[in-house]
């Protein structure tokens, strides 16, 4: 069977960017951002980026193009079937059990968009947002419904191919996020107030940086980029070999960027401008689904036009930045096992959505019926989402970086990064210093903050 490649550059890095761009970008950088220093936490996540993240991108990248095959099956024969083979084949459990629990936060997205949409947040108390999410999430069907609807949208842009698929609703989806950003940025900082909002995220306050915000940077350059997943080394292995995967992975980390500071740009204004302090928004699902509305409401006025279409292109913003990253999530487990076990695109992909709607719907499920369901004192949600998050994520990067830097074969990596001379590579040596140090290190670190050993410094 021919193996398909994306059929543009552009195709190829906004596939890329998509993958990167989540739902951390909107709901965890900017408040990182305010509660760190502002442009000071600025400053030091894009050196971490430099260091960090770029470094193990590229290596996955030019694993993937190297190969063209799916993860497991590039790392089997970049590594001559050691047990290096096991990097590849854990990142796409890795991105199979994220996704698992990522469709449900999807799914959440569409429901808030509805609700967005037809005005439900008209005339509503400040304190009954939290109600209205726990209610929904405890429900015994409704997010459910969503979350089929979602992983059904994953479902038929995945068996539509590579380039009528996962490139065409990239090259679809990404403008149409960065364009909706960009609105809402401006919308909101023309709000009266927005400058404080702006001082909040802009203004280098190193009165704030320590050791914890080092680590908060470093986390989220890793985890923001989606290294150790396997989508950027599954969707690398569809670049053609004229792709600069440098300068792709320069691209791809501006974009990723560039849309969680405008993240910022569309929270924090509404939020001065109501008065509320940024402190007590909290993270996560409850900033993004139980202050955000009550934000916007207030900010824009309550059941106003102008609320209810910013709101409706906030919740839909969202959606779009789950879905491009779910969809990348499900093509690493599909390209798995459509090319190990000689399946077709469809039966493969049937095979993976069947395996999300069931772990996806207990997952859901954990916030209701199955609260009471737990593993290690831990709801099957909270179970899929630290496991892979403190556990395997950083982990497979930690492995990724070594591989790359101590194992790899030093000239492979040099023709692969210079398209076979045809590039200059002036960077090369800083990049596999990076990788044998810099990356293990500050990974080791991100690992030991997960697990809590750090929590005397916070």
């Amino acid at each position: 069977m021919e193996r398909e490649n994306f059929g543009s550059k552009i195709g190829a890095v906004l596939a890329a960017a998509g993958s990167a761009v989540g739902l951390g970008n909107v709901w965890r950088f900017p408040i990182e951002t305010g509660q760190n220093g502002g442009a000071a936490f600025i400053i030091i996540y894009v050196i971490c980026i430099l260091l960090l993240g770029l470094p193990i991108m590229i290596s996955e990248f030019l694993v993937g193009r190297y190969t063209h095959a799916n993860t497991a099956g590039a790392f089997r024969i970049v590594s001559n079937g050691s047990p290096w083979k096991w990097v590849g084949r854990m990142g796409i459990f890795t991105g199979w059990f994220i996704l698992c629990y990522y469709v449900v936060v999807g799914a959440w997205t569409m429901h808030y968009t509805f609700l967005s949409v037809t005005n439900a947040f008209h005339e509503v108390p400040a304190k009954e947002y939290g109600d209205i999410f726990d209610n929904f999430v405890a429900h015994p069907w409704l997010p459910t419904v969503w979350l089929f609807v979602f992983i059904g949208v994953i479902h038929y842009v995945i068996t539509r191919g590579v380039q009528s698929g996962i490139e065409k609703s990239a090259k679809l989806m990404m403008p149409t996020l960065f364009l909706i950003t960009i609105f809402l940025a401006v919308c909101s900082v023309s709000l009266p107030g927005a400058s404080k909002g702006l001082e909040f995220l802009l203004k280098p306050d190193w009165s704030k940086v320590d050791s914890t915000t080092v680590l908060d940077a470093m986390g989220q350059a890793f985890y923001s980029l989606s290294l150790a997943m396997g989508c950027l080394c599954t969707y690398a292995s569809y670049f053609d070999k004229k792709t600069p995967l440098a300068k792709s992975a320069v691209n791809v980390s501006i974009i990723d960027t560039l849309i969680a500071i405008m993240a910022g740009f569309i929270i924090f204004p509404s939020v001065f401008n109501i008065g509320m302090d940024p402190n007590e928004m909290g993270v996560g699902a409850g900033l993004t689904f139980v202050s955000l509305p009550n934000v916007f409401q207030q900010a824009l006025g309550n059941g106003s036009f102008l609320a209810v279409v910013f709101s409706s292109l906030f919740y839909f913003l969202l959606f779009v930045a789950a879905l491009t990253s779910a969809i990348s999530l499900h093509e690493v487990a599909t390209a798995y096992v459509t090319e190990e076990f000689d399946m077709t695109r469809k039966k493969g992909a049937a095979l993976v959505t069947a395996t999300v709607l069931i772990l996806g719907t207990m997952c859901s499920l954990s916030f209701g019926p199955l609260s009471g369901l737990t593993l290690f004192d831990r709801s099957i949600f909270s179970l899929f989402d630290d496991f892979s998050g403190r556990i395997l994520l950083p982990l497979g990067g930690m492995l990724i970086s070594i591989f790359a830097g101590w194992v790899l074969d030093r000239k492979l990596y040099r023709d692969e990064l210079s398209n076979q001379g045809d590039l200059k590579t002036p960077y090369f040596k800083m990049l596999v210093f990076s990788l044998r140090y810099i990356a293990p290190l500050a990974i080791g670190l991100v690992f030991l903050d997960q697990l809590g050993a750090f929590g005397f410094l916070k």
